[in-house]
C-alpha cells in the first residue's frame, strides 16, 4: 500500500467514522434531551456498555489483533483464505453464541460486578432488564468484525466504516419515533439496538461475500490456524480484557454517585469524536499494511507509513485535544444542554471533559502503536503493558474516589492512558528501524505543537469575547460555529506556514478516499 493510498484509506474510515460520531452526538443530544442524566439513562447506560464491553474484549481487541495479520498474510500468499475465514467465522460465532446465552441467564450478576452501586434501588431492576434486550447485540457486532476485518484486509475500507453508522440512524429513528407518538423514549431506544446489530450484520456480510467470501454457517473446525490464531489472540483478549476493567472500575466509582455515570458517559461521547475519526481510522488501516510490507521486508516502507499515520494522526489530534480543554463548557452548552439537561449537568460534564481532552493524545498514540506489536503477531507484550496499567487506573480511580469523588474515574483514565503509552513506545524500541518515525516526523511535530498552542490561544480569547452570547438558547449553536471556525482557520493558517503540514496533503488524500 502506497502512503498515498493508506492517507486515502485513512481518509475514506475516518470520514465514515466521522459521519458515525455526528450522528452520535445527535443521538446523545436526544438520548439527555428525552431521558437526561438520573435513574433511567444510568441504567441504560450500564446495560447498553455490557454487550459494547463483550464485544471489545472478543472482536475489536483479541478477535482483529490475530486474525487480520493472519488473513491479511493468506490473502497476499494466496494460501486458503477462504478457508480460514470460513473457520474463524464457525469459531467465532459458536464461542459469542454461548457467551450471549450465559450473559441473558446471569445477567442480574453481571449489573451486580459492573454497577455494584445500584444495588438497592431502581437503578438495578432497569439495568437487568434493559441488558437482556440489549446483550444479544454482541453476537451480531462480533460477527459483523470478522466481516469488517476481511473487507479491510482487502483493501476495502467504506463499507466496514459504514456499519456502525446504522446504529445511530436505527436508534435516532426510534427515540424520535416514541417522541412523537408520545411512547416511551427509553423503551424504543434498548429495541432498536438489537435491530440496529441484525442490519450491521446483514451489511457486512453482503459486502464480504461480494469480496469473494461468502461465508455461512457450519459446524467450527480445529486446525492448525486456528490453533494458532487462539495462540496469538489469547494476550489479546487478556489485554482487552484489562482495558474492560478499567471501564468497570470506573462505573463502579461513578454507579456510588447520583448521575454520575450519565455524566461520564456523555464527556465520554465527546472525547470519542476526534479518537474515533483518528485514532481508530488509522489502527484499521495501517495493520494490514504493515502486515503485508513487514511480510515482504520493506522495513523502509514500514517505518513511512507508520510516520505519516503518526504524522497525520497527531496533526488532527492535538489541536482537537486543546479545544476540549480551551472551551469544554461551550461545547458542552451548545451539545448537551436541553430539555431534561440542566446547567448543572453541563458544568459537570465540562469537567470530565476538560480531563478527558488531557489524555486524548495518548490514547490516539496507543492506536498509532499497537499496530507495529499486532503486525509482528506480539499480542503478549501489549499485554503486560495493559496489566501496569490497569493497576494505576485502579488505585487512582478508587483511591481519588475519597478526595475528589465522582470524577476520579476520568482523572485515572488520563493517567493511565499516558502510562500505557510510555510502556508501548519504549517497548517498540526492540523492534529497530522499522518501528521509528522519520526525519519528516520529527521535523514536523514540533510545529504541529506549535500551531496547536497559538489555535489554543486564539479559542480562549474567543470564548472569553463571545462568553455572554452562550447564555442566550437562540445564539449558543451560532457562537460555537464561530468558535470553530476561529480554531480551523487559526491552526490550519498558522500551521501552513510554519510547515507543520502542507494542506495540498489533505486535498489530495480526499480526492482520492
Amino acid at each position: 500500500m502506497k502512503p498515498i493510498r493508506l492517507m486515502s484509506g485513512f481518509f475514506t474510515v475516518g470520514v465514515w467514522t466521522l459521519l458515525s460520531r455526528i450522528l452520535g452526538f445527535l443521538r446523545e443530544v436526544l438520548l439527555l434531551s428525552l431521558i437526561g442524566p438520573g435513574p433511567v439513562m444510568d441504567a441504560f447506560v450500564a446495560a447498553f456498555r455490557l454487550p459494547n464491553m463483550f464485544r471489545r474484549f472478543f472482536a475489536e481487541g483479541a478477535f482483529n489483533a490475530a486474525f487480520v495479520p493472519m488473513f491479511a498474510k493468506k490473502l497476499e500468499g494466496e494460501e486458503g483464505a477462504g478457508r480460514f475465514a470460513r473457520d474463524a467465522f464457525n469459531g467465532l460465532g459458536m464461542v459469542v453464541l454461548i457467551l450471549t446465552g450465559l450473559g441473558m441467564v446471569f445477567m442480574p450478576a453481571l449489573v451486580w460486578a459492573t454497577a455494584e452501586g445500584f444495588t438497592g434501588d431502581s437503578r438495578f431492576d432497569m439495568t437487568v432488564d434493559f441488558g437482556r434486550i440489549v446483550f444479544p447485540y454482541i453476537l451480531c457486532m462480533s460477527l459483523s468484525a470478522l466481516f469488517s476485518g476481511i473487507l479491510n484486509a482487502t483493501g476495502r475500507f467504506a463499507v466496514a466504516a459504514a456499519a456502525p453508522v446504522l446504529l445511530n440512524i436505527f436508534v435516532i429513528a426510534a427515540m424520535t419515533t416514541a417522541a412523537a407518538i408520545g411512547g416511551t423514549v427509553v423503551n424504543w431506544l434498548v429495541w432498536s439496538i438489537p435491530v440496529a446489530g441484525i442490519a450491521q450484520l446483514a451489511l457486512t456480510w453482503r459486502a464480504a461475500a461480494q469480496a469473494g467470501f461468502a461465508l455461512g454457517p457450519a459446524w467450527p473446525r480445529w486446525t492448525p490456524d486456528m490453533r494458532n490464531m487462539i495462540v496469538i489472540a489469547l494476550p489479546a483478549a487478556l489485554a482487552s480484557g484489562v482495558m474492560q476493567i478499567n471501564l468497570v472500575v470506573g462505573q463502579l466509582v461513578a454507579s456510588q454517585y447520583d448521575s454520575a455515570v450519565s455524566w461520564l458517559f456523555a464527556a465520554d461521547r465527546l472525547y470519542q469524536l476526534p479518537l474515533g475519526v483518528v485514532g481508530i481510522a488509522v489502527g484499521v488501516v495501517l495493520l494490514p499494511d504493515l502486515s503485508r510490507r513487514l511480510r515482504a521486508g520493506d522495513d523502509a516502507g514500514a517505518r513511512g507509513a507508520l510516520s505519516r499515520a503518526a504524522e497525520i494522526s497527531l496533526a488532527l489530534t492535538i489541536p482537537s485535544a486543546v479545544a476540549l480543554v480551551v472551551v469544554p463548557l461551550a461545547l458542552v452548552t451548545v451539545l448537551f444542554q436541553r430539555g431534561a439537561s440542566d446547567v448543572d449537568d453541563s458544568a459537570a460534564i465540562a469537567t470530565a471533559v476538560t480531563i478527558y481532552g488531557l489524555g486524548l493524545p495518548a490514547f490516539v498514540l496507543q492506536k498509532i502503536l499497537q499496530p507495529i506489536y499486532f503486525a509482528r503477531e506480539d499480542t503478549r507484550r501489549p499485554f503486560y503493558f495493559a496489566l501496569v496499567a490497569m493497576v494505576v487506573n485502579a488505585v487512582l480511580a478508587i483511591g481519588l474516589a475519597p478526595l475528589v469523588g465522582w470524577i476520579s474515574p476520568a482523572i485515572a483514565a488520563t493517567v493511565a492512558g499516558w502510562v500505557m503509552f510510555a510502556c508501548l513506545a519504549i517497548g517498540v524500541r526492540s523492534y529497530g528501524e522499522a518501528a521509528k518515525f522519520d526525519s519528516r516526523f520529527h521535523g514536523r511535530i514540533w510545529r504541529i505543537l506549535a500551531a496547536s498552542a497559538v489555535m489554543g490561544v486564539c479559542l480562549w480569547a474567543a470564548n472569553v469575547a463571545f462568553q455572554p452570547f452562550l447564555g442566550i438558547p437562540w445564539w449558543r449553536g451560532l457562537t460555537l460555529v464561530v468558535l470553530i471556525l476561529v480554531g480551523i482557520v487559526s491552526y490550519f493558517g498558522i500551521g501552513h506556514l510554519i510547515g507543520a503540514f502542507r494542506l495540498s496533503e489533505f486535498r489530495r488524500a480526499l480526492r482520492r478516499g
